[in-house]
C-alpha cells in the first residue's frame, strides 16, 4: 500500500491532535460505552432508539479516532524556513486586494490548520501559494476559480 500524503502542520497543531486523541480514547470512549450499556438495559434492541443513537455515536467516535491517528501518523512538522522578510509558513501577511481596495491580514499555516474564518490560510491555497516566498511591496496574482486576483503585500511579521 502506498504511503499516505504527509500532513503539514505546526508542532502546536500536532500537540492539539495528540490531546484530542487522548480525550477521545480515554474519556469519550468510556462515555459512549456507558450510553450503550444504559440503552441496552431498556430491552428490545430492534425498537430501541436510544441504542441506535448510541451505536451511531460510537461509529462517529471510532471514525474520528481513526482520522486523528492517521493525521498524527502522517504529520510533517513545518518550521518557517524562509527569511523574516519573506512570506512563509507561520507568517502574518497583510495584503491589499487591488481590485476591491480591501486590506486583509492572514496567517500562513499548513493545510491541517487552515481556517479562513480565523484568518488562517493554507500554504496550499491559491492565495497562500501566490504569497509564499514573496516580500513586502511585491505584487502577486492568485488564481481563484475563474478569477485572477491581484494582491499587494503590505506587511509581513512573525507575530
Amino acid at each position: 500500500m502506498a504511503s499516505e500524503a504527509r500532513q503539514k502542520m505546526s508542532a502546536e497543531r500536532l500537540e492539539e491532535l495528540k490531546k484530542e486523541l487522548d480525550y477521545l480514547e480515554n474519556v469519550r470512549e468510556k462515555e459512549v460505552a456507558e450510553q450503550l450499556k444504559v440503552a441496552r438495559s431498556y430491552g428490545d434492541l430492534s425498537e430501541n432508539s436510544e441504542y441506535d443513537e448510541a451505536k451511531n455515536e460510537q461509529g462517529k467516535l471510532y471514525s474520528r479516532i481513526a482520522e486523528v491517528r492517521r493525521l498524527i501518523e502522517n504529520a510533517e512538522i513545518v518550521e518557517n524556513t524562509t527569511r523574516a522578510d519573506q512570506v512563509g509558513i507561520g507568517s502574518y501577511v497583510t495584503i491589499l486586494d487591488v481590485e476591491f481596495d480591501e486590506k486583509c491580514t492572514y496567517r500562513i499555516v499548513g493545510s491541517q490548520e487552515a481556517n479562513p474564518m480565523e484568518g488562517k490560510i493554507s500554504d496550499d491555497s491559491p492565495v497562500g501559494r501566490a504569497l509564499m516566498g514573496h516580500k513586502k511591496g511585491d505584487t502577486v496574482f492568485a488564481e481563484t476559480g475563474d478569477a485572477r486576483t491581484e494582491l499587494k503585500i503590505l506587511k509581513i511579521s512573525r507575530k
